[in-house]
């Protein structure tokens, strides 16, 4: 028998897997953990996660449609699976030191792919949000061009970092390129994909005419990163001596930012005074 919970929990999963940013997950899974001695547990959980998704989206949310990245996270985690379990030991060294730049060049190139043929692939995630009268208006499309365009900004620095701490510090499991630097882009896109919606949604009623919210402005999309700029210095001051400075830095600047760009709350406004009996009553 079906009951509201049951119709309220599926309603929950289904908008959970209607976020492009949960497709991402195997991928973000793998780039970040996967290192020296790590590469066989990296792609085995971003495995598992990509065959979750894909088993849960069919079950829970049948009306879903297949997606190009549920398609390639099972892909590409399967193949990379199976050259680990086949590769000798230097390819298994190999796959250690540069495989977390290799997937986040494939996910870059997925991203600035789907735009090129004219499907972003957030855009797969979106139509099953938005009414079908608006999926092929122009402000739809170009709303998703540029939030797919972000992730595969993102993705991009982070394999540009991934491989700076590779090949020119050959140090992988450096704070700043194999940690920071990629963490810091893929939490700005996660920012971006929710805020930039607003503003696109914001800006459509103002020029339809319509009344509604003014665009939310770019200070709230800063407000979260400048607040990361405080676990940055912290873990700049615990793991790394020689910029201790920087961490103090970092620390100073994210919270000023935090405090500066955090809306104020208007104050309310004290009750009227009780009205005065007349002189001589």
């Amino acid at each position: 028998m079906r009951t509201e919970a049951h119709g309220a929990a599926e309603g929950g999963v289904a908008g959970f897997l209607e976020n492009p940013v949960v497709g991402m997950a195997p991928w973000i899974i793998f780039s970040l953990l996967v290192g020296p001695g790590r590469f066989e547990f990296a792609v085995g959980l971003a495995l598992l996660s990509a065959v979750v998704l894909v088993v849960v989206g069919r079950v829970v949310h049948r009306g879903s449609s297949w997606k190009l990245l549920e398609i390639a996270d099972v892909v590409f985690f399967s193949v990379m699976a199976v050259i680990g379990a086949m590769a000798g030991e230097g390819t298994l060294r190999w796959l250690e030191t540069y495989a977390g730049e290799v997937s986040n060049i494939a996910l870059t190139v997925i991203a600035f792919g789907s735009i090129a043929v004219g499907v972003p692939f957030t855009i797969q995630y979106a139509r099953e949000q938005v009414d079908p009268a608006y999926w092929d208006t122009p402000a739809f499309l170009r709303t998703n061009r540029i939030i797919t365009a972000a992730w595969g900004l993102a993705f991009l620095v982070a394999a540009v970092a991934g491989a700076f701490g590779d090949l020119v510090l050959r140090n992988p499991d450096n704070l700043w390129t194999g940690w920071i630097i990629q963490i810091f882009a893929i939490v700005a896109a996660l920012k971006f994909t929710v805020w930039y919606p607003e503003v696109a949604r914001a800006r459509a009623r103002r020029e339809a005419g319509a009344p509604g919210p003014d665009p939310p402005g770019a200070g709230e999309f800063v407000l979260v990163l400048a607040g990361l700029l405080i676990p940055v210095g912290i873990a700049v001051l615990v793991f790394d001596d020689e910029v201790w400075w920087l961490g103090v830095v970092l620390i100073a600047v994210g919270t000023l930012l935090t405090t500066l760009l955090t809306p104020k709350r208007p104050q309310a406004k004290p009750p009227p005074p009780p009205p005065q009996p007349p002189p001589g009553g």
